[in-house]
This record gives structure tokens, C-alpha cells and sequence, in this order.
């Protein structure tokens, strides 16, 4: 009984243990350490993982406030990596395409209840609050580079780190917009859709992952990705030199 409620209530120490390693991998990074390369691979990759987490559970805390109280019982709201309903799903897939394209792409694995809902509109909702966690945590990294944090000290790889992040979570707001069955663009507008469609939409949702591994080998569509999430990132005040440079020493050890 006191296991159940701890499931359900604050934070996953799964969670508070990624936060903690990101810290830590910053820290050190923040300090000049030389040759950082692997260390800005597992910053990176640690901090696109909680961002992961942070992106499923607002689909769950959305669902919540409109009426799903099951997010709650399966733990989703505790942000717990290992709660969701397919961590393959969550976390492998999105992994594989960042180590692949470095392009940042959240899993599609928690399980609403949409019945449960008070309305389509809060389905539409719960579907658009998995990029809108993405954009506050975009939001959050460009704060020190709007207050010109990089200009007084701290290793250059940790801020090309941070920058590459950001960009990472431009990319997955680019990429979840996009109105394809599959994808959080297209579940904002499902529930106003016919029935049938929407039966059907389902049925091609279950290609789009092996659709999207196809297109991140076709140029004009990384292309496309990476321009339009440059751009995200230069409205949010990031630098592209952060953001290239993130990238060269994320890609050294891969």
C-alpha cells in the first residue's frame, strides 16, 4: 500500500537520479575539463532522456486535468523512465534516431484513456502538451545564453552541450507539429475527426516510426528538419556556433 502511494505521488528517484547525473556531467563540463567529447555525448543523451520523460508526462498531466485519473495509478505523473507503457518505445527509438541524424524525436508511449475524458477538446490538448513541454525546456536552456551567461565563464563544450540540447528540443517541437498519424500534430486534430478516419489513422500510426527512420536518411527532409529548428533556435537567442559545435562533439564519439 505505502509502495503504491509513493508510485503515485512525487518524483520517481529514477528521475531526481537523471536530474543528478545531468548536473554532474555539467559541473565537470562547466570547468574545462579537456577533451570533452564523451562526456558531451553522455550530457546530451542524459538530458534528452529527462526531457523525454518531462515531454510523456505532460501528455499524462494534461490527461489528468481533463479527466484521466489512470495517468496517475500507472505512475506517469512521477516522471519515472521505466512507468511508461512501452520504455522501448519512449526511449530506445528516440536514442537511436539522435545517435543516428542527431535529430530529437520523443516516443509515442503512454496510454491515455480517451474515454475517460471530459471532451474531445481536452484529447486535443493532452496531444499538444507533449510539444509544449518540449518548447518550456527549450525555453529553460536559452535562458542563460538571453542573459549572455556564455561571456562569463565556463567551458566552452558545456555550453556547446546546452546549445546542441536546445536545438534537440526544437527539433522534436518541428517534428511532433507535423500532421501525420503518429505524431502529436496529428492527435491534436484526430479526436475532430470522423470515426472512421480516425480508425484508419490509427492503422497507418503503427508505420510512421519506420516511415521516419526511411526519412532521416533522405537529405532534403534533414534538411528541412534541421533549417527549420536552426531557426527556432535563433529566435530563442542560442548562437549556431553553440549549436554546431555541440553537434561536432556529440558526433566524436559516435
Amino acid at each position: 500500500m505505502f509502495a503504491g502511494a509513493r508510485r503515485q505521488n512525487g518524483l520517481s528517484w529514477r528521475f531526481l537520479l537523471l536530474l543528478g547525473a545531468f548536473a554532474g556531467l555539467g559541473a565537470v563540463l562547466y570547468a574545462g575539463i579537456p577533451h570533452p567529447a564523451v562526456l558531451v555525448l553522455a550530457f546530451v543523451v542524459v538530458g534528452w532522456v529527462i526531457s523525454l520523460c518531462i515531454h510523456e508526462s505532460a501528455h499524462a498531466f494534461a490527461a489528468y486535468l481533463g479527466g484521466d485519473t489512470s495517468v496517475r495509478a500507472r505512475g506517469y505523473l512521477t516522471l519515472d523512465p521505466m512507468a511508461y507503457a512501452n520504455p522501448g518505445l519512449t526511449f530506445g527509438l528516440p536514442i537511436l534516431y539522435l545517435l543516428i541524424g542527431g535529430i530529437g524525436l520523443p516516443g509515442g508511449a503512454v496510454d491515455i484513456q480517451r474515454r475517460a475524458l471530459r471532451s474531445r477538446w481536452w484529447d486535443s490538448i493532452a496531444a499538444a502538451a507533449g510539444p509544449a513541454a518540449n518548447l518550456l525546456v527549450l525555453i529553460l536552456l536559452a535562458l542563460p545564453f538571453l542573459l549572455d551567461m556564455p561571456a562569463r565563464g565556463g567551458g566552452e563544450a558545456f555550453w556547446s552541450g546546452l546549445g546542441f540540447l536546445a536545438y534537440l528540443q526544437a527539433t522534436a517541437v518541428v517534428l511532433n507539429l507535423l500532421p501525420i498519424p503518429g505524431f502529436d500534430g496529428f492527435g491534436v486534430l484526430r479526436p475532430h475527426l470522423p470515426y472512421d478516419m480516425q480508425a484508419q489513422a490509427d492503422r497507418i500510426a503503427a508505420g510512421t516510426g519506420l516511415l521516419l527512420l526511411i526519412l532521416f536518411f533522405f537529405p532534403p527532409f534533414q534538411i528541412a528538419v534541421r533549417n527549420a529548428s536552426v531557426t527556432v533556435t535563433d529566435r530563442a537567442g542560442i548562437e549556431r556556433y553553440y549549436v554546431g559545435t555541440g553537434f561536432a562533439l556529440f558526433r566524436l564519439r559516435i
